[in-house]
């Protein structure tokens, strides 16, 4: 499909799948795949071999085709259509790169923490010897040993929900009762303190009606 200039134009092949898919305009496609207006738009001129896979893949999924289907559809071919063995092969490449980067991204993750891990790792296990081996040790000199855990919950964006001993409402969409029964917004006290990752929660607080 060609503009009067002999550039392809595919937006009424993309405007038909969105409207299958329930999206209204192209804002809300990138909203809901979170791409860049470029994206959109290599779909409409037929680049999408140009595009970037971690691009791709979610354009697929809030479309509702597989990334193959995507590729033949939007490939701006002059032929028309690829032959199915090449549309695989570009798909398979584009999943392999895709797997590569997140190693790639996993490894960076696990290096970064152990990096903050290393002064636990380096004394900890000495501590937990003093402490089934002494029984006058302090346990207070085993909370600097906690800073390292600390700093890399702050690196991930984990955040507590409240601090243990303090007395907050009960909001059961983020605290779970221990004991007891309690009304939301009646008072609590934090027993654990539960943690949340910027709006997503990962583990509610426990706590206990006052």
């Amino acid at each position: 499909m060609l503009k009067n200039d002999d550039r392809p134009d595919f937006t009424p092949r993309l405007r038909q799948l969105m409207q299958v898919a329930g999206i209204s305009s192209f804002a809300e496609l990138r909203r809901r795949a979170e791409v860049s207006q470029w994206q959109v738009r290599s779909l409409r001129s037929g680049k999408v071999l140009a595009m970037r896979v971690e691009n791709l893949l979610p354009l697929a999924r809030v479309l509702g085709v597989s990334p193959t289907e995507l590729i033949a559809t939007f490939s701006g071919e002059e032929t028309g259509v690829r032959s199915h063995s090449e549309l695989r092969q570009e798909c398979d490449r584009l999943q392999q790169q895709l797997a590569t980067q997140k190693d790639a991204i996993a490894e960076e993750i696990t290096r970064s923490s152990l990096d903050i891990l290393e002064p636990w790792l380096t004394f900890w296990p000495a501590a937990a010897y003093a402490v089934e081996n002494n029984p006058n040790f302090e346990a207070k000199k085993l909370l600097p040993l906690a800073k390292p855990i600390e700093k890399l919950l702050e690196t991930w964006g984990v955040e507590a929900i409240a601090a243990v001993g303090t007395q907050i409402p009960y909001d059961p969409q983020y605290h779970q009762l221990i004991g007891g029964v309690a009304e939301p917004g009646q008072t609590v006290r934090v027993r654990n303190p539960g943690y949340k990752q910027g709006d997503r929660l990962v583990l509610r607080a426990k706590v206990s009606p006052v």
